[in-house]
């Protein structure tokens, strides 16, 4: 059987995608997989540390402005799917696909509508509470559309074509006990752990509100945290520390990283985190139990942030707050204060651990399997 994965943009569409490909060789030895994404996108790097083949095509986004620069920019996103088709099918006549599986942002759109009209079976996975504009465009093209949660499913035209599967979360998450975690981390004391991170680069803003979060936490250090600045933070957020008087290696309960290279151990030994929106954190947090304090990003496409943590906040698994009414004090209180409400931080990650599919990638493997049966 030969099948095409297509993504792009970020991780969280590339991940889920990785993990089902994974899942399907071993379910379905000697299965051919070809991953298929943007010229200039994310996925060309991320999977050219895996071992599957890539092909591109030359697709671009649509920006939502009326600005000159802007409107030049989908003019020539025009012209490219146009183009987009051409290449599209040059693939699928020199790769025959059996089964095109699509995982979101704005790559996938052309493999998933010219492989449908040439009758090959076709699914999308959309990780985001309301669809994306790419996910939107293909509903009337796919066969299945497959989402993470019931909620989801209002906000399709066809909702008898939408499956809900959960999002895939790799397996070594899931190696250990949060006990065995903790011990292994060193964090077995007693007191909570915090992990808090805005995303592989960091985000300015934030950051500069972690350093006084991280200042007002150094006076007395009521849990463990580790924080992750990101690659363009991490200079700054230690010169923000030092002009604070925070020297952290005399706060050992303090744990500055620039990347969490081990994010399947140090989530799993959370107690709570302090993070973005985004739905791939959300399928890790849920797939775990682990309850979050979730400032939405305000710079992502049509609030689609927003509307994650809000839908997470209505079933009582995450505190969403606004990065606009925040300063790193209200920040450092809030947090501090729901790590002190050992009731609340229970129930709420009772609530997260209901709405993880910890099954989600076999779900999703026996969905697009019966397209090709």
């Amino acid at each position: 059987m030969k099948v095409i994965f297509t993504c792009g943009g970020t991780a969280g569409h590339v991940n889920p995608a990785l993990a089902l490909a994974d899942y399907m060789e071993r379910r379905l030895p000697g299965t051919e997989i070809l991953f298929v994404g943007a010229e200039r996108g994310l996925e060309r790097d991320l999977i050219a540390h895996t071992k599957y083949p890539f092909r591109a095509v030359n697709i671009s986004s649509f920006h939502r402005s009326l600005k000159p620069k802007e409107l030049r920019h989908n003019l020539t996103t025009v012209r490219n799917l146009l183009r987009a088709g051409r290449e599209a099918n040059a693939i699928l006549r020199d790769f025959p696909a059996d089964l095109i599986v699509g995982t979101g942002g704005y790559a996938s759109y052309p493999i998933v509508r010219w492989g449908a009209k040439a009758g090959i079976p076709t699914a999308v996975h959309e990780s985001n509470v309301v669809p994306g504009l790419t996910t939107s465009r293909l509903e009337p093209y796919a066969d299945r559309i497959m989402v993470g949660l019931e909620d989801c499913r209002q906000h399709y035209r066809r909702p008898d074509k939408v499956v809900v599967t959960g999002t895939p979360v790799r397996g070594d998450f899931f190696a250990r006990t949060r006990e065995e975690a903790k011990r292994a981390l060193g964090v077995d004391d007693g007191r909570p752990l915090l992990v808090s991170f805005w995303g592989s680069l960091g985000a300015g803003h934030m950051n500069d509100m972690m350093a006084e979060f991280l200042y007002l936490e150094s006076a007395h250090e009521p849990f463990h945290h580790v924080h992750a600045a990101g690659s363009i933070n991490w200079e700054r957020m230690q010169r923000a520390l030092r002009e604070r008087g925070v020297d952290l290696a005399q706060h050992p309960s303090l744990d500055v990283r620039e990347y969490i290279y081990d994010m399947e151990l140090v989530m799993r030994a959370a107690d709570l985190v302090l993070c973005r929106a985004g739905a791939s954190t959300f399928s890790e947090l849920s797939a775990l139990g682990v309850p979050a304090v979730m400032v939405p990003s305000p710079n992502v496409t049509n609030h689609h942030q927003e509307k994650n943590a809000a839908a997470l906040a209505a079933r009582g698994a995450v505190l969403m707050l606004r990065e606009g009414e925040l300063d790193g004090k209200r920040l450092f209180t809030e947090t501090a204060s729901l790590l002190r409400d050992e009731t609340r931080l229970a129930e709420m990650s009772r609530n997260m651990a209901a709405l993880g599919v910890p099954d989600a990638t076999e779900r999703i493997f026996d969905t697009v399997m019966a397209l090709v049966r």
